[in-house]
């Protein structure tokens, strides 16, 4: 009988990962290559989009030999991708610019500007927030300062649109991708034209705008040989990472979230319709066009618990350094911690953010500040998740992948501040799984999204201890108050 698989290739700006799945959610191989960024000046951080290529065709090609996919055995294979990624791009499909990705934060005075003028009006008729992230102030900044790649550039496009107009010589965006950009409407599923007027870029230099389930075929045979695909496999262009990996764990329904902490951190719930927060605290991002996702990304996660590590020069693992939180109670015996240590986007959006310690005594040691950090990471997601609450209900089951969801000290912690479930998949890759699954819709071998539940291998969930969220319930009315009161001094 012949064996059956589905590949997801999973474009972050860490790493690129190839999953080869079978058609129930069980991983047959993973690869992943590590993708460096440059700083040529403080605040600015690119990626070099032609090294991101090669090891995406590496990737897939290792995935294919490890998981030794035969002849007519891969049916497709899905894009999931990073947002916010812009690239200048010539008439031949030649990069002008490396890509600047979301953490480049060069056009922080364009985001204050706007943020002054039309703020509001950006954030309603996008879903968008005004922040640095967005490709339409990168777009800004590059006319305001005449950067010669944008004065030269026939088109502008992510870093999965390079991808795709290199393999497949089509310029098409998904819904997610394109609404990441501050310049779509998911209203109307349109680029906005008095927002593309202001960075002096047309309709016609961006990419043709189609839905996730979008097939894709007739790869460059050059790039098919090299991957070691057959070069009639077809591909789906997929979405955006956030949306796939709601998809991919399974959290799609009324009341269900989904967490992402690695490096940097997101909660998000799907949603019907098209959810502007009047505070302003949450994006709203399309997946399908009759459906969006609600959410709120973070600068910090486990990248203030490795500055921490650092900071006390722990030579330990990462595994027994969270272990050490253990040894105190919820509350670090009366230290908070405001975790913007890298400037900060959701609930905040603001930049200049920067991180504090609050009620430092000389009895805590470093299993208190280890805890606090950790606590406060997670009072920021429920920060944001509190939002979300407003426009999609309250959480009662939240399903968590990324680094942290490796530690069975904060997965407690996020059941107890949350006061929901907790489920954690069995492969740890939400968002590969997500491209792939939405790969198996667009072939039509699996009839909807919401089939996956039914494929997604899952651990015992973690259930909320009341003691202890009854305790965190007046440790984040201090946390929140906190952080309400010292956002003013940015």
């Amino acid at each position: 009988m012949r064996r059956e698989y589905v590949m997801g290739l999973d474009i972050g700006t860490t790493s690129v990962k190839a999953c080869v799945f079978n058609l129930q959610g069980k991983l047959a191989a993973e690869t992943e290559r590590m993708i460096p960024s440059h700083y040529p000046q403080p605040g600015w951080v690119e990626q070099n989009p032609q090294e991101i290529e090669r090891f995406c065709v590496q990737a897939i090609k290792e995935a294919i030999q490890k998981a030794d996919v035969g002849e007519g055995e891969l049916l497709s294979l899905g894009f999931s991708a990073a947002m916010h990624s812009l690239i200048c791009v010539d008439a031949e499909g030649k990069p002008l610019s490396n890509a600047l990705i979301w953490a480049d934060g060069r056009s922080n005075p364009q985001a204050e500007k706007v943020l002054n003028t039309i703020g509001d009006k950006v954030y309603s008729k996008t879903g968008t927030p005004v922040h640095p992230m967005s490709p339409f102030l990168k777009l800004l900044w590059m006319k305001e300062n005449e950067y010669e790649p944008y004065r030269q550039a026939a088109y502008f496009m992510s870093i999965k649109e390079y991808l795709i107009l290199h393999w497949f010589n089509k310029r098409v965006i998904d819904y997610s991708m394109a609404s990441a950009t501050g310049l779509f409407n998911p209203a109307t599923l349109s680029w906005e034209q008095d927002l593309l007027e202001r960075t002096g870029v047309t309709a016609e230099q961006l990419s043709d705008i189609v839905p996730p389930t979008e097939v894709l075929t007739g790869i460059n045979n050059v790039i098919a040989e090299e991957m070691g695909i057959e070069p009639e496999v077809p591909f789906a262009i997929g979405a955006a990472d956030g949306q796939l990996s709601n998809l991919g764990i399974g959290a799609i329904l009324p009341g269900e979230a989904a967490v992402s902490v690695g490096t940097s951190g997101a909660i998000r719930q799907m949603t019907n319709g098209v959810d502007i927060d009047d505070q302003q605290e949450t994006f709203c991002y399309s997946f399908t066009a009759e459906s969006t996702i609600i959410g709120g990304p973070t600068n910090n996660g486990g990248i203030v618990l490795q500055w921490l590590k650092d900071v006390l020069n722990d030579q330990g693992s990462f595994t027994d350094f969270l272990a050490e939180a253990g040894k105190v109670g919820p509350g670090a015996e009366g230290m908070l911690f405001l975790p913007y240590i890298n400037g900060e986007r959701a609930p905040i959006w603001n930049q200049r953010a920067k991180g504090n310690f609050y009620g430092v005594a000389i009895t805590h040691k470093k299993e208190h500040f280890i805890r606090a950090v950790l606590e406060g990471v997670t009072f920021n997601l429920y920060q944001i998740g509190k939002a979300l609450g407003r426009l999609a209900g309250e959480q009662k089951k939240i399903y968590v992948n990324g680094g942290l969801a490796r530690s069975p000290l904060w997965l407690q912690m996020m059941a107890d501040i949350f006061e929901a479930e907790i489920y954690v998949s069995e492969t740890h890759h939400s968002a590969a799984w997500g491209a792939a699954w939405t790969a198996l819709v667009a072939i039509g071998k699996v009839e909807s999204f919401d089939e996956i539940k039914k494929s997604i291998p899952m651990e015992a969930p973690v259930l909320p201890n009341k003691d202890n969220s009854k305790m965190y319930k007046s440790i984040y009315k201090n946390y929140e108050k906190l952080a309400k009161d010292i956002v003013k001094t940015f």
